[in-house]
Order: C-alpha cells, then sequence, then structure tokens
C-alpha cells in the first residue's frame, strides 16, 4: 500500500490545522465506542476479539493467511459471492485481531490495511448479491466506521460513514431489534440524513419493553443528532475553506478548517446502555 494510504485527514505538520484534526479524531474515537457498544454490549475489546496471551501479529496471522488463499481463489471466480463473503470476514478478523491486544502502531497500520481489504471485498460482494448477509453486515459496519479515523479528507470520511450505514440497515433490516435499529439510528444521524436517523429510532422505539428503555432511547438520539448536527457543520465548514484555498483565496477563514469543540461532549463514551 502507498505511503500516502495511512495519512491522517489532515497533515499534522500544517501549524492551524493541527488542532482540527484532533477534534476530528476524538469526534470517530467516541463514535466508534458508541457504535461497538450498542452492537456487543460493554465489553474489553480484547476478550472481544482474542482472550488468549499472544501478541496481536500471532492472534492475526491465521487469518491473514487465510485471507491470501481466498484472494487467490477469488482471482479465479471473481463473482463468487461465497469467496468474496469469506474474503470479507477474513479481512475483518484479521484486523480485529491486530488490534487485540496493546497494538503498536505498526499493528494499527496493518489493522487499517485489512479493513480497506474488507471493504473492497464487501463492495464486490454486495454487486453479486441481492440479499446480504447480516452476519457479515454486522462485521463490517464497524468496520467502516474505524476506517473513518484514517481518512484523508472529511469526503472520505462522510462516504465511509455512509457505507456503515448501509451496512447496518441490512443488519437491522433483517434483525430487527433495539440494538440494531438504535445503532442505524446513531450511524445516519451522523451521516446528515435526520429524517431517515428519525425513521430508524421510530423502530427501535417500537422495540422498547419498557417505558424507561424508550424515554433512554429518545434521551440518548436527541444528543446524538446535536453533536451530529455540530460534526455536519464542520465538515461542511471544513469542505467550504479547503474550497476556498484552492482557488487561492488568501482571505478565505481559517477557523473554518476546526470543528465544534468537543462535538459528541463525551456523551456516548459510556455507551446508551440500550439492550436487545
Amino acid at each position: 500500500m502507498a505511503q500516502d494510504e495511512h495519512r491522517m485527514l489532515f497533515d499534522l505538520r500544517r501549524g492551524r490545522r493541527k488542532t482540527a484534526v484532533k477534534v476530528v479524531y476524538a469526534v470517530l474515537a467516541v463514535l466508534m465506542g458508541a457504535s461497538l457498544f450498542l452492537v456487543v454490549g460493554p465489553l474489553n475489546i480484547g476478550e472481544l476479539f482474542n482472550g488468549n496471551g499472544s501478541s496481536s501479529g500471532e492472534a492475526a496471522k491465521p487469518y491473514e493467511e487465510q485471507a491470501e488463499r481466498l484472494e487467490a481463489k477469488v482471482k479465479k471466480d471473481p463473482e463468487n459471492p461465497e469467496l468474496l463473503l469469506a474474503l470479507t470476514r477474513a479481512h475483518v478478523t484479521a484486523g480485529n485481531s491486530l488490534l487485540s491486544l496493546e497494538p503498536e502502531e505498526e499493528d494499527l497500520l496493518n489493522a487499517v490495511k485489512q479493513y480497506e481489504l474488507a471493504s473492497s471485498s464487501w463492495s464486490e460482494y454486495l454487486e453479486t448479491t441481492k440479499e446480504p448477509n447480516a452476519g457479515t453486515a454486522q462485521l463490517v459496519a464497524p468496520t467502516l466506521f474505524a476506517l473513518a479515523e484514517r481518512s484523508r479528507s472529511y469526503g472520505q470520511v462522510q462516504r465511509r460513514v455512509e457505507a456503515a450505514t448501509e451496512a447496518q440497515k441490512i443488519v437491522a433490516e433483517q434483525r430487527p431489534s433495539l440494538n440494531s435499529y438504535s445503532t442505524l439510528a446513531l450511524y445516519t444521524y451522523f451521516t446528515g440524513d435526520y429524517k431517515a436517523a428519525e425513521a430508524a429510532q421510530a423502530k427501535a422505539a417500537k422495540l422498547t419493553r419498557e417505558k424507561f428503555e424508550r424515554e433512554e432511547l429518545d434521551k440518548q438520539m436527541e444528543e446524538v443528532k446535536k453533536n451530529a448536527e455540530k460534526f455536519q457543520k464542520g465538515r461542511k465548514q471544513a469542505e467550504a475553506a479547503e474550497k476556498a484555498a484552492a482557488k487561492g483565496n488568501k482571505e478565505g477563514n481559517p477557523e473554518a478548517l476546526q470543528s465544534p469543540t468537543n462535538p459528541l461532549g463525551g456523551t456516548f463514551g459510556t455507551g446508551t446502555g440500550l439492550g436487545e
């Protein structure tokens, strides 16, 4: 993979953009924590992906080798949905394993590579089937969200969040539950499609068992929407500022490159507490 594939959202060495980059990463990190909690509940990530005492690299090796074998088969049969599905799972599992035990920088970069390969094979898989597999979609959705952290532009962040939302939509439609629809609502709010997000939230509300669950859902999603609006505002400001810079507008507002301070407010760092 080319070196620029691992660039951050903006070049950290550019003075006034450094703060904006950190803020965006803080947003996405909390988002990923929220989405992971919604899917699996409060769980140690090491326990989730790999509970033994081996290193991350060793844990990932079997899945990386499996992915290599599957890639060879896919080259011979590129439109085989079962092979593409298995390849996607292998790449996601390899990436997760690389992050399971105090990963080093090399592990992080390799995990990103595995996630990018998973994204690619998932896209190819979707072109070969009319009935996507919900189990794999549930693996892919948070994977695509994780990829947003290493995106090189707000546009790429947006596309990957939208792709994560589409994957989560497959899960919710095939496996409707409070958990799947509340996760879909969270993802969708951050795409900027608030009408669709509210529709997913309404479906989640219908699946609550107790009044307090519905109240908690409404409370959390109200905060999600506020933070999503801030995130979208920051994205649009950054895009406008970059367009102005591209046109050589030296009088453009440097502050437009920055996202709102602490846009998530730490609300979702501990999860929503919503169950199945």
